[in-house]
């Protein structure tokens, strides 16, 4: 089964993207920052991360950046989810090595979109 890590400060958006992630077939961790997200991603690397741009603690950029330096980092396909939605935002994300980009609100039909164009499902 495929892992998926969801980052988000939000324990209403971690919900909506678990039920989304679990009936794509993911097994689902959390996390409510960018630093325990990295320190999830340490003790298991996961194959994909749904990520929040704004968090408190560490931010979803500055997150991706260290997650990329990690042994291992590089292979998670990491999906942007964030609010952030113009060009620059969207640019300075796939420079640090996001995959894909999300504007919230999103539903099933998005999220299964963008993991298919990455290659998970």
């Amino acid at each position: 089964m495929k892992t998926c890590l969801v980052v988000d400060d939000s324990s209403v958006i971690r919900k909506v993207a678990r039920r989304i992630l679990e009936d794509l077939d993911f097994e689902i961790f959390e996390a409510e920052d960018g630093k325990e997200a990295l320190e999830s991603c340490a003790a298991q690397m996961p194959d994909a991360v749904l990520l929040d741009w704004n968090m408190p603690v560490m931010d979803g950029l500055d997150f991706l950046m260290e997650l990329r330096k990690l042994e291992g980092g590089a292979n998670p396909k990491v999906i942007f989810c964030t609010t952030e939605n113009d060009v620059a935002h969207i640019a300075k994300a796939i420079r640090a090595g996001a995959n894909e980009y999300i504007m919230k609100p999103f539903d099933r039909d998005i999220v299964e979109a963008k993991l298919q164009e990455v290659g998970l499902i």
